[in-house]
């Protein structure tokens, strides 16, 4: 009788599979498995109030969503790939490389920039597409633009991966600090900051390395 709990999964299963509200079915199913469970209704009405308010802070998140589509709306986007389509020897290697420097050196500085909602889909994308026409001399094919899409999110994750344990307040620097004391290892924040250095330039070194050799691929296609 304890699979009866897990009855909120299916409920969710369900309603995304009958496209219903999300919203709905989420607090349909977290009401049906807290009375499957035992729990009084207004104990749960208790919890679903409690986990809004100590996670009121993602709505903040969720107003970017918006704000980027009615910023596409009005042509952001397609004045992105216009001015960059007006540079001179413009492709879309550089492109990426000058991200992928950018993004790891705001990383490494703990300066929150950059994410694909807010940076990599209305500005970078278009702008590397932009220059891989412009560079190419005439469209993308379908599998070149699948390749853009690709190289210009892996910058985004690549920068920020790889770089963000330069800076020694970072989160994941005391993760890593913590993991080792607990090992008998003891080791400094600085240390493993100034560690990770080696492992961003690398990074950064192979993302360009990557991405030139995608533009070299692109004007190939030109000349064929």
């Amino acid at each position: 009788m304890e699979y009866i709990k897990l009855i909120g999964i299916l409920i969710i299963v369900l309603g995304f599979a009958l496209k219903l509200d999300v919203l709905a079915v989420v607090l349909v199913a977290g009401i049906v498995t807290g009375l499957v469970a035992g729990l009084d209704f207004v104990h749960i009405l208790e919890i679903i109030g409690e986990s809004f308010v100590n996670n009121r802070l993602m709505s903040i998140f969720l107003i970017m969503f918006p704000v980027i589509a009615i910023i596409e709306r009005y042509g952001m986007k397609e004045r992105a790939a216009y001015l960059i389509g007006k540079i001179k020897n413009a492709s879309a290697g550089k492109v990426l490389s000058i991200w992928m420097v950018v993004r790891s050196i705001a990383s490494a500085l703990n300066i929150r920039i950059g994410g694909h909602v807010q940076f990599i889909r209305p500005l970078i994308l278009p702008m590397t597409s932009a220059a891989a026409e412009a560079s190419k001399g005439c469209p993308l094919s379908e599998k070149e633009e699948e390749k853009v899409k690709g190289l210009s999110a892996a910058t985004e994750n690549f920068g920020n991966f790889f770089a963000q344990n330069c800076f020694p307040a970072s989160a994941s620097v005391v993760l890593i600090q913590s993991g080792l004391a607990v090992a008998g290892y003891e080791v400094s924040l600085s240390d493993i900051a100034s560690s990770a250095i080696y492992v961003m330039v690398i990074s950064v070194i192979l993302t360009i390395v990557q991405v030139l050799l995608f533009d070299r691929k692109v004007k190939g296609g030109k000349k064929s």
